[in-house]
């Protein structure tokens, strides 16, 4: 397995788990149940982790598509997308934690912390959507807002060639 294949893999637990995670909060919200409220928070903070491992792989599979000839500007921009959804992953998982906390130790502010969460995850969500899009255009060329039929027919020659 190469960096190329790890950030693959990685890349869908921090963008599905989110959206789990969010609808798994608001139910828990709704029902005012802390159980499910703490499972969400465990879920965020597990997508913040394969976040930083999907982010520690970045650059290795950036390497990787770069010498099948992908376009760094490409590349460039799912960098610069994941690089600032990283931070707000960082601040829902941490929120996440102090969630988590103040849930065991059934402080006063707990259902308050559970709203900030809720609206960090919705908004991840929303951002999890480009930069999710933004990986896939790197080698679905067929997703790219600009997508013609001369570059399916390039893709097409390729794959051919890569066949024999």
């Amino acid at each position: 397995m190469n960096q190329a294949h790890l950030h693959m893999v990685f890349n869908h637990f921090p963008i599905i788990g989110l959206f789990f995670g969010t609808a798994i909060l608001l139910y828990g919200i709704i029902k005012k149940q802390t159980i499910l409220i703490n499972t969400a928070y465990v879920m965020f903070i597990f997508c913040m982790v394969m976040a930083k491992a999907t982010m520690m792989t970045g650059e290795g599979a950036e390497e990787i598509v770069e010498e099948l000839g992908i376009s760094h500007d490409i590349i460039h921009e799912h960098e610069e997308l994941a690089e600032k959804y990283m931070k707000v992953l960082y601040a829902l998982g941490l929120l996440s934690i102090a969630g988590l906390v103040a849930n065991t130790k059934k402080h006063a502010k707990a259902s308050l912390a559970s709203y900030l969460v809720l609206l960090l995850a919705v908004a991840g969500v929303v951002f999890s959507k480009f930069v999710g899009t933004s990986g896939g255009e790197i080698r679905h060329t067929e997703i790219r807002e600009n997508a013609t039929n001369d570059d399916n027919e390039m893709q097409q020659v390729k794959e051919e060639d890569d066949n024999h």
